[in-house]
């Protein structure tokens, strides 16, 4: 395990509510899932750049998962009805990765997406570099992570547009509503071009 790693773990590990998170998700055995994103960068930057993590502030807690025989919306609310009958009180939100190019259109405009082959495909489309990094707990406990551009933008408090999928317009969109600069003092912003 790199530094990075080690030094993402043990975040994890501080926090029992990101731990029960992650048993949940693991606990009902969804199709490769894996929790990132928001509330990963949350608990992050929280304890490296700002006041501390703060579960109550947690927006919603992206799970992502991989299941390509069911493609319907519905897939998506019974995995989140299900994580919320084993935890009650978490923001889910739980969202098939197999399944995206059957709505990303219709919901962000631009051209259609082609269907994802994987969650590190999917990880590698999403908004911000920091956040485009899910972590899982196995049944052993250990934690996996999956970090298509790697944890350096996560750990090192820069927010950065992912330019795969999300236009100048939308990133712009996302920094003035997710302020992080003012949420998280010492992170960096690196202006979306």
């Amino acid at each position: 395990m790199s530094d990075s790693e080690t030094a993402l773990v043990d975040l994890i590990r501080s926090s029992e509510w990101m731990l029960r998170v992650l048993a949940a998700v693991r606990d009902e055995r969804v199709a490769d899932a894996w929790v990132g994103a928001g509330a990963l960068r949350d608990l992050v930057w929280g304890e490296r750049y700002g006041p501390g993590f703060s579960p109550e502030r947690v927006r919603d807690v992206d799970v992502a998962f991989f299941d390509p025989h069911d493609l319907s919306r519905g897939n998506d609310e019974r995995v989140e009805e299900r994580l919320g009958q084993r935890l009650p009180g978490v923001p889910w939100e739980a969202r098939n990765q197999a399944a995206v190019h059957t709505w990303y259109h219709g919901k962000f405009g631009g051209d259609p997406v082609e269907p994802l082959a994987s969650i590190h495909d999917a990880l590698a489309t999403w908004p911000e570099t920091a956040t485009a990094v899910a972590v899982r707990l196995g049944s052993d406990d250990t934690i996996e992570i999956c970090a298509p551009f790697g944890l350096d933008d996560l750990l090192g408090g820069v927010w950065r547009r992912n330019p795969r999928q999300i236009s100048v317009e939308r990133s712009l969109a996302r920094l003035a509503r997710h302020q992080p600069q003012t949420r998280w003092p010492a992170v960096t912003v690196i202006p979306p071009r």
